[in-house]
């Protein structure tokens, strides 16, 4: 059985939160550094790491790290990569990456330097001269800073945060992962009553309601290495099984949204039922002007409007300002604000008790965090 390092990027902001989570499916000799975190795993924690991880955007493994100020040091040490353990000879390797504060610079002088190293490589174990590639793709990403190179293989595909349910979003989602992130920090447990006030197209409630129901992320889509020969398909099979195993199935979450937009409600509720809990949520169409705090225990998470146009920061201090009269902590109720708005605090009229710093795609912005006040 083989022994990989694992690499899983992530929203910065959330390392804290992605580390958690691969300490809660066992993996090994975990490393945090911004926006990546490293740890060591076999066949199944491969599969695993891609089942379950809620805020990691893909799971990548590293072939190899090393120093490379010219292109004959980069070519010489990709060549010494054990490529041949995981590329076959029909295989697809197409070459990506990134390069920041380095002597190589050129993504594509990289790339092609780092290809035609792979083809050498692979020429000299398998006696061809060219390669097909019609076979499995097996993405190599590289990533150089300050000249440090890390040549690393994706076992993803598309990003995991496309879960597969949201197929259909409204104008300004909340990607899935950062969704993820927000929960965990709100603390989801079963008997959560959550509510999203501008539920869009339902993403923070069917996170929580994953969350909740102790749902794997990945449990309804497909990832490339499940066509990789290197990989035993019954890793895949037990580790599926596993995670239908560990559903929570009796419980009493319950996620209710609203929004203005009737179209968004319809959005939410037609998520919730390609993620396959339809009768964990419920939204209806309304204002916030009209919202009205529960009276049981519960959390309030929502991403509203940051109003990016300057013809929009009238429309948005408002409505933050009707926020702050209304999200008002209490001993029942906290509440979870993301926003890219610098005075956020100022307009809705309160401090927070917590901030931490987000991305919201490209947006830099803080969650606002209003907690519980005991009597």
């Amino acid at each position: 059985m083989s022994n990989f390092r694992i690499c899983c990027p992530c929203n910065f902001g959330l390392e804290s939160v992605l580390s958690g989570e691969v300490k809660r499916i066992e993996g090994q000799d975990i490393t945090v550094t911004d926006g990546r975190v490293e740890f060591s795993g076999d066949e199944n924690m491969l599969a695993r790491a891609n089942l379950w991880l809620r805020t990691a955007e893909r799971v990548q493994i590293i072939l190899g790290s090393f120093k490379a100020q010219t292109f004959t040091e980069l070519f010489d040490n990709v060549e010494k990569l054990p490529l041949q353990d995981f590329i076959g000879k029909k295989d697809a390797f197409p070459v990506k990456g990134w390069s920041l504060n380095s002597q190589l610079h050129s993504i594509p002088d990289c790339q092609a330097i780092i290809k035609k190293a792979i083809v050498k490589k692979l020429s000299s174990i398998y006696g061809v001269n060219w390669f097909e590639e019609t076979g499995a793709v097996h993405q190599i990403q590289f990533s150089i800073l300050r000249d440090q190179v890390t040549i690393m293989l994706d076992t993803s595909g598309p990003s995991l945060h496309k879960r597969g349910y949201r197929r259909i979003s409204n104008a300004a989602p909340i990607k899935e992962t950062l969704a993820a992130g927000i929960l965990d920090l709100a603390r989801i447990y079963p008997d959560t009553q959550i509510y999203d006030p501008f539920c869009g197209s339902g993403t923070f409630l069917i996170e929580a309601a994953y969350k909740a129901k102790n749902i794997a992320p990945g449990i309804y889509r497909r990832f490339a290495a499940e066509k990789w020969s290197e990989i035993p398909q019954k890793v895949w099979k037990e580790e599926r099984e596993r995670a239908v195993s560990m559903v929570r199935r009796d419980i009493t979450f319950r996620g209710i949204g609203s929004d203005i937009d009737s179209e968004c409600v319809n959005l939410t509720l037609e998520n919730a039922k390609k993620a396959g809990i339809p009768n964990s949520i419920t939204a209806t169409t309304a204002d916030i002007r009209n919202f009205k705090l529960p009276d049981t225990r519960s959390i309030v998470v929502c991403n509203p409007p940051y109003g990016e146009r300057l013809s929009d920061e009238k429309e948005v201090t408002e409505l933050y300002r009707t926020m702050g009269k209304i999200f008002v902590p209490n001993e029942n109720v906290s509440f979870y604000i993301i926003s890219s708005l610098e005075n956020f605090e100022e307009v809705f009229g309160r401090k927070a008790d917590k901030r931490r710093k987000l991305y919201n795609g490209m947006v830099k912005c803080q969650l606002f965090s209003y907690l519980r006040k005991n009597k």
